[in-house]
């Protein structure tokens, strides 16, 4: 029988692997998108489910303007938060760790020095899931209800509580964290640095901020203290604190 592949045949194969190439030339780097694998176990021998991800953000990047603007949601979201993310995959790779959430991360490793470096990391991933859970558009305020309740029976007045939080953040010298915290049934405000949480401490989270730099200085310079007040009058989803106050 005569091969029927002729040479007409070859030169449209030709054609349509051209006009492929050239579709990858505009849409994306074909090799990125030929080297996705699925996130999704189809057997118990398949292994390449990533266990921490990176959330998406709760609102859009630009939600938060004036107050934090878009570009710095965006590279604090997109760079530095992904890079925590990706680094804590890359160290659990191949341990016991590997599948287990990040608050077990954090809680197997807070005391451990040779795990300072995943410690660190699997830290920020989740202080920053924190960070941007408890802010909103059109956000802040004096809260009401039993979080407003709460605060007075602890603090004294909403004042003491927002005086003794700027303070915080402020005299957290360096990198860090300021937070409100409830801890054995009452809240209070600690600040942690670094990448230190209330994971560490068997605390629980009910509002953090980040005053690591790079979160406020794009939109704020060296201004820590009206990036907290910002916080504080504009920013704070006090419906994410009513939920983590009570459990």
């Amino acid at each position: 029988m005569k091969d029927s592949y002729t040479k007409r045949d070859a030169l449209q194969a030709l054609g349509a692997g051209a006009a492929f190439v050239a579709a990858g030339s505009l849409f994306g780097t074909l090799p990125a998108f030929a080297a996705e694998k699925s996130t999704t176990p189809t057997s118990k021998e398949d292994k390449t489910m990533t266990t921490i991800t990176l959330p998406p953000l709760p609102y859009a990047s630009n939600a938060l303007e004036p107050h934090i603007g878009k570009q710095t949601v965006e590279i604090h979201h997109g760079k530095h938060q992904k890079a925590y993310v990706d680094k804590t995959n890359e160290l659990i790779k191949g341990t016991d760790l590997e599948g287990k959430s990040l608050e077990e991360i954090i809680k197997a490793s807070a005391k451990d020095s040779s795990k300072a470096v995943l410690f660190n990391n699997a830290a920020q991933a989740w202080n920053h899931i924190v960070y941007w859970d408890n802010m909103k558009a059109n956000g802040g305020g004096k809260p009401s209800g039993d979080v407003l309740a709460k605060i007075e029976a602890d603090f004294g007045s909403y004042d003491k509580f927002v005086e003794e939080f700027k303070a915080n953040g402020l005299t957290q010298f360096g990198s860090g964290w300021v937070w409100l915290v409830l801890d054995n049934g009452k809240l209070k405000i600690t600040k942690t640095a670094n990448a230190d949480n209330p994971v560490a401490h068997g605390q629980v989270a009910v509002l953090g901020v980040d005053v690591w730099e790079h979160a406020y200085y794009l939109d704020y310079q060296n201004r820590r203290v009206d990036y907290l007040s910002t916080f504080l009058d504009h920013l704070v989803n006090w419906d994410y604190a009513a939920k983590a106050i009570k459990g």
